[in-house]
């Protein structure tokens, strides 16, 4: 089972993730500090089966996440929360939310639920699987009726917001701007097909102020703009390196360090940033070399390849 935590208490998380983990419950795929930072789609994407989410958040709470996310999202969902109103816990239970688990968090009692969403997620893939075997049996599927997806702007967004919570960064300020990358590499390749490459740098954060400012602004304005989105992503990609890097000094055979680190990174930059932490010397960005170009064009090429295989 793929979960995913999403509470403002970091210590919260990390007690959850050791349940579920050392409790051989299943694997936590993601997380998240916000309601705000959730999407149906990008749920699915990761194939989450069941959320946890806080009922009281600073910026959206559980009840409004689940109001946004529950037609799109297809995983089962707990509220967690150390409020107990009637009310608040019936309006969750109507919206979708499976069971409630009660702050302070306990280890038993979170265990105890998740293993009955589990069962409750095995029946109903128990019956699922038998009327596929009727279906097969009896001829019933038509083939015509199926609609494939297609790869469009709004999927390569999605599809993106995936990455970047994978790589640590989906809350980052420069999250937007590499978002809204995408879309511009996006509508390039349908009139250019890429043939020559990935647009410049210079064309990109030229592309990202103009539509932030528009027609109307000033070339004083525009390169004020310009140098703003650099060093917003820029520190997004550094925090990605820290975030990978992180990962694989905890554990080198963590699968987002194999899959992410030497695809987004130069091995030297990613060895040194783990000996940076491991030493616990004093962090440089200055020194540490980024290449801002590689890390967009992977970015994109890893878009298209999640949305092909969530298919």
């Amino acid at each position: 089972m793929l979960f995913y935590l999403t509470d403002d208490d970091e210590a919260v998380r990390s007690m959850l993730a050791q349940i579920i983990e050392d409790g051989g419950l299943g694997e936590v795929a993601g997380e998240a500090e916000d309601g705000s930072l959730l999407d149906g789609n990008m749920l699915n994407m990761l194939n989450i089966d069941i959320l946890l989410i806080d009922l009281l958040m600073p910026i959206q709470d559980g009840l409004e996440t689940i109001r946004q996310i529950k037609p799109l999202f297809n995983g089962k969902i707990i509220m967690i929360s150390q409020v107990e109103s009637k009310e608040l816990i019936g309006e969750a239970y109507s919206l979708g939310s499976e069971y409630y688990i009660t702050k302070p968090i306990n280890r038993i009692e979170v265990m105890a639920v998740i293993q009955k969403v589990i069962e409750r997620i095995r029946l109903e893939k128990s019956i699922q699987d038998i009327h596929k075997s009727l279906n097969s049996v009896l001829n019933l599927d038509n083939p015509q009726d199926k609609q494939q997806k297609s790869f469009n702007g709004k999927n390569i967004r999605i599809s993106g917001h995936v990455l970047l919570s994978e790589l640590g960064i989906a809350g980052e300020n420069g999250s937007k701007d590499l978002l809204d990358m995408l879309d511009y590499l996006y509508q390039n390749e349908q009139v250019q097909a890429l043939n020559q490459g990935i647009p410049t740098l210079k064309e990109i954060f030229v592309y990202l102020a103009q539509k932030r400012l528009g027609n109307s602004a000033t070339e004083s304005e525009l390169k004020k703009e310009i140098k703003a989105s650099e060093q917003r992503v820029r520190r997004a990609i550094y925090q990605s390196l820290n975030h990978l890097a992180s990962l694989g000094l905890a554990d080198f055979s963590n699968w987002k360090f194999e899959t992410y680190a030497s695809k987004f990174f130069d091995f030297t930059s990613v060895r040194k940033k783990m000996t940076e932490i491991k030493n616990g010397s004093t962090p440089s960005t200055s020194l540490t070399r980024i290449n801002t170009k590689k890390f967009i064009q992977v970015l994109y090429f890893e878009a298209q390849r999640v949305h092909s295989d969530s298919q």
